[in-house]
């Protein structure tokens, strides 16, 4: 298992993938942690899919390894336990509940806030559990909490 943290060369546009751990440790815990090339994410195998995303919540750092997933309008999402925000498993969205003031029978609906965590690809070889780190050049809200002082996990230098 590569979980040295090791930063990649600032001049590759690309990550390397990083072997996290084994599909069938994963099957058994249903989420793990890795330090992906100095970035901490979190990585769900949640009815028969992997998502990976970064560890701390956009909102306010909050530990998403500790959260649970629940689905909202049929999207499952990890809500932060700290306070609640939804984040879809597939795509990063933060998700709120909105109504219409001006129709109090109105029933509430389920929307979109826009992408706010980052999303990592997993892959899986030979039974290994495989994260690569998003390209995406859009600043996303998690990237704030996703280095520096916010990180989970502190390497001596």
């Amino acid at each position: 298992m590569d979980l040295d943290g090791s930063e990649q060369d600032p001049e590759m546009k690309e990550y390397s993938s990083v072997c996290v751990g084994r599909e069938v440790d994963m099957k058994k815990s249903e989420r793990m942690t890795a330090v992906v090339h100095d970035r901490e994410v979190v990585i769900f195998y949640h009815k028969g899919e992997y998502h990976a995303m970064d560890i701390r919540c956009y909102h306010s750092g909050g530990p998403l390894h500790l959260g649970e997933i629940e689905d909202f309008d049929g999207r499952p999402c990890i809500v932060c336990p700290w306070h609640k925000y939804k984040i879809t498993l597939a795509t990063g969205e933060g998700l709120y509940q909105s109504i219409d003031p001006k129709d109090p029978s109105a029933k509430p609906k389920w929307c979109s806030k826009g992408i706010k965590q980052r999303i990592h690809k997993v892959t899986v070889d030979n039974g290994n559990i495989y994260v690569t780190l998003s390209t995406e050049s859009f600043k996303c809200d998690s990237d704030f909490y996703a280095t520096g002082d916010f990180k989970v996990i502190k390497f001596s230098s």
